[in-house]
């Protein structure tokens, strides 16, 4: 049975894969989980170091900070699978998290408010403005209708010739308001033309893969 939980451990933390050591803050955890569930989906190997190397846990104990992460932390409450594996006499938690497709789950930020957050390759960001409305607008499944203004056809040629643009930036350069540029980058997106992207540093906006190969 060992071999499932080696064979996780060989992919290296990613998108839907995390290590943790242990569970000592389960307002932390719950951040892990609602951006698992906000996201892909994912799974928290608990009891595993960042190296890869299997520590161990007290598996009852784990289960409960989980259980409080998840019911108690995280808005609406959150349902996961927890399998305690034995891996050379050590147990491994396995915590998988199910893709949310109805709701977004917020969990508590340093200073205590709720935030939502999305899991980004190994890590979990803020989600801002412009992720919740893509999000809620294709929950309403209601179409979008764009005009190829000025300001619509400067983005997309912006793009074409650069990586990115932030959302302060494209509202300076195409000289229009920042509500503005929020609602154009909103429908950019939901038409499948821009992707957001989120990093340690702001979160940038480029032209999705699908159009820059046509």
């Amino acid at each position: 049975m060992s071999r499932h939980i080696q064979a996780l451990i060989r992919e290296g933390e990613h998108q839907q894969l995390d290590f943790k050591h242990s569970i000592n803050d389960a307002k932390k955890i719950a951040r892990s989980l609602a951006a698992f569930a906000n996201t892909d989906g994912g799974t928290l190997l608990i009891g595993v170091r960042d190296n890869g190397t299997i520590a161990g846990v007290a598996s009852e104990e784990e289960i409960y900070m989980i259980e409080s992460a998840a019911h108690l932390f995280c808005k609406p409450a959150l349902n996961f699978e927890a399998i305690s594996w034995n891996v050379d006499g050590k147990v491994v938690l396995e915590v998988k998290v199910p893709k949310s497709h109805k709701v977004l789950y917020s969990a508590p930020a340093k200073d205590g408010t709720y935030k939502v957050y999305v899991r980004v390759a190994d890590n979990n960001f803020l989600a801002n403005r412009i992720f919740l409305k893509v999000w809620q607008q294709r929950q309403r499944k209601i179409g979008v209708t764009v005009h190829y203004r000025n300001e619509e056809r400067f983005l997309l040629n912006y793009l074409t010739g650069n990586e990115s643009i932030t959302l302060s930036a494209f509202a300076r350069l195409a000289r229009i308001s920042r509500w503005k540029a929020e609602k154009i980058l909103v429908n950019m997106i939901i038409l499948g033309l821009v992707e957001i992207h989120f990093g340690e540093n702001q979160t940038v906006y480029q032209l999705s893969r699908d159009t820059g190969n046509q």
